[in-house]
């Protein structure tokens, strides 16, 4: 069948996922994958889940089996505003929409927001699958650099400028994929410049809670409404895959009324609504007050892991790498110190059995080929140290 001008445009020039495309080679015998941005199922509550679960099909079966609500469920919506109240995010249930993932979120926000040709600034390095999403809303992307301290919002400043544009997406708390965060300075530049120019802030936080000090910067969220008097120009979206188990695909996002109604319809035509199962489960977990110390589980583990993976770095790699190291989140994000082409040395470290994500797929412009991003969640400090072994042979 001659299938040429079937598919949409649009899909002819989306790109799939080179991290899905490297996690089949993580599947692989003998590989330690440094790769996916995938949470430790060693640190997965399994007792407080199985509690939540058999609390959810015995307590409401016909709640978590029926259809539900496009929304969510109330009784999870109103326990997802409390936890987003510790994170000075003040909000109301009928202000979230519960979705399949912040993934999904993302998603429908750009659908429901962009026009073909609309501007979108991003940071430089971003999130890949965020690039994903909106190139298939057919957004016009423009990059603003980032340093130690996150995007550097003068940068931003002198863009607007010259251009209109419709918003800002970013990960501003132990971003992905360079782990770090959005100074408090630069958080309240950004509000104020959004603010002045009637742009939108799409904030992406599912690491925020991975912090490992006890330092924590104001969301943008809350700054907006602390230095504007409202948060009808940001849009905050979070996630449980993270901090509790990515197969529940629950995520939220947190929206004005006159954006939340066209997303919910979209969502409506799209899934009808996030699964009834997994929100009874979420919403009995979080009754159950197990959260906290997983949390806190969680941040033990990663700041030990990220410990020795930097350690492995600067002792074995440290005369040809650089890197700064992260406070929180999942991921190091290093830079050889001389030009480097890591997809090209990523086929010598396959060779080796071990797989990273090379650095310009995280660039939505003029990508930086000298650098990469490792993971540290998922391997044990054993594997991580056979991992950086393999990862200098390969040099």
């Amino acid at each position: 069948m001659n299938t040429e001008g079937l598919l949409a445009q649009r899909m002819i020039r989306l790109k799939s996922s080179a991290i899905r495309e490297l996690l089949k080679h993580s599947k692989m015998e003998n590989v330690i994958s440094l790769a996916g941005g995938i949470p430790s199922d060693a640190l997965f509550d399994f007792e407080g889940l199985s509690q939540a679960t058999q609390l959810a099909i015995t307590e409401q079966p016909k709640n978590a089996f029926q259809y539900g609500l496009t929304e969510g469920s109330h009784a999870l919506r109103e326990q997802i505003t409390a936890l987003c109240a510790e994170r000075g995010v003040m909000t109301r249930p009928e202000d979230i929409v519960v979705t399949a993932g912040s993934q999904q979120a993302l998603d429908l926000v750009m659908r429901a927001l962009v026009n073909p040709g609309d501007i979108f600034v991003v940071e430089s390095p971003t999130y890949l699958a965020a690039l994903q999403t909106l190139e298939l809303a057919e957004a016009q992307l423009l990059t603003v650099r980032s340093d130690r301290d996150g995007m550097i919002v003068d940068d931003l400043a002198e863009l607007l400028k010259t251009q209109t544009i419709k918003g800002v997406y970013l990960v501003p708390t132990f971003g992905n994929p360079s782990g770090v965060s959005l100074s408090r300075a630069r958080r309240e530049q950004l509000v104020t410049l959004a603010a002045e120019h009637r742009f939108l802030i799409i904030e992406d936080d599912p690491y925020g809670e991975l912090r490992f000090t006890d330092e924590r910067n104001p969301t943008l969220f809350e700054l907006a409404a602390a230095l504007n008097g409202h948060t009808d120009n940001v849009i905050y979206t979070s996630t449980f895959s993270k901090i509790l188990a990515p197969g529940l695909r629950l995520g939220w996002v947190i929206m004005p009324a006159w954006l939340l109604h066209k997303v919910a319809s979209i969502k409506q035509a799209a899934d009808l609504h996030a699964s009834s199962l997994s929100q009874v489960v979420a919403e009995y977990y979080l009754g159950l007050g197990r959260l906290p110390a997983q949390i806190e589980t969680i941040r033990a583990a990663y700041k030990r892991k990220c410990e020795v993976l930097a350690s492995l770095l600067e002792q074995e790699l440290g005369e040809h790498v650089t890197f700064e190291m992260p406070k929180g989140g999942m991921f190091l994000w290093a830079r050889f110190r001389q030009p480097r082409n890591t997809a090209e040395w990523l086929q010598e470290t396959l060779k080796q059995g071990v797989v990273f994500v090379p650095g310009e797929y995280f660039f939505a412009a003029e990508p930086d080929h000298s650098t990469f991003r490792l993971s540290f969640a998922t391997a044990t400090e054993e594997q991580m140290q056979e991992a950086v072994a393999r990862l200098k042979r390969a040099l």
